[in-house]
């Protein structure tokens, strides 16, 4: 079966490693952490298998590559990509960081875990008739969702600049964001325009990996690429 949507350009969201707060759950937004041990071997690992030339994410093909301002996110991309690579991609003018991809601001919030912030707002006299869900609720003196979709959306605006010329693969445009968990996640409802308070529930560890794309080679049909295959053994020799 052939692959209708083969060259069609890719998103690749890079959630960064392991950090003390990400082991007990606790809210990060603007506090400065660095990746635990273990969260560095995570993304070393990671880039080991999927970064370099012929591999899933190949910097010879990336038109950008757009980082978080925390201090966690950019230890993930100096450990993902090799030295080599990165040097090229920063020569070329292809990585930048930005503040749209600044994990969620969460105000009162900021190192609490769930129940805590449940708890608190209750005392604020909030939530008398459901339970607090960041989606819908957002953060007192954060952000809601509404400024946060502002900010994705210039971003994704910003992706199809670079995308839109070459959804039939005439130009290798893919792009990497290296981010946060709630913010990459928050991404992919803007990417497939949904609200964020649609209950769609994902997933994704530390140090992982997803894909976007489009379908049909439109860039008004943004997808998920829920499977994909790994470049064949002879690309790689």
């Amino acid at each position: 079966m052939p692959d209708k949507d083969a060259g069609t350009p890719r998103v690749f969201l890079i959630r960064h490693g392991e950090t003390e707060w990400t082991k007990n759950g606790r809210y990060t937004g603007k506090t400065e952490l660095e990746l635990t041990e273990y969260g560095v071997k995570q993304v070393l690992a990671s880039g080991k298998i999927i970064v370099g030339a012929g591999k899933l994410i190949d910097p010879s093909k990336l038109a950008h590559v757009f980082i978080s301002p925390r201090k966690r996110a950019v230890q993930t991309f100096e450990l993902a990509f090799s030295d080599t690579d990165k040097q090229m991609l920063k020569d070329a003018g292809k990585v930048s960081m930005t503040d749209k991809l600044a994990e969620w601001d969460y105000g009162l919030y900021e190192g609490l875990v769930t129940k805590e912030i449940r708890a608190l707002r209750k005392e604020h006299g909030l939530d008398a008739d459901r339970p607090w869900d960041i989606w819908r609720d957002g953060c007192e003196e954060g952000e809601s969702p509404q400024e946060v979709t502002a900010r994705l959306d210039s971003l994704i605006e910003e992706i199809h600049s670079f995308q839109a010329g070459n959804i039939h693969g005439e130009k290798a445009c893919d792009v990497v964001l290296v981010a946060h968990g709630h913010l990459l996640r928050a991404f992919v409802k803007r990417w497939l325009k949904y609200p964020m308070e649609f209950p769609l529930s994902m997933m994704m560890e530390p140090g992982g990996v997803g894909v976007l794309s489009y379908q049909h080679h439109n860039i008004d049909e943004p997808a998920v690429l829920v499977g994909y295959g790994f470049p064949l053994q002879e690309q790689l020799k």
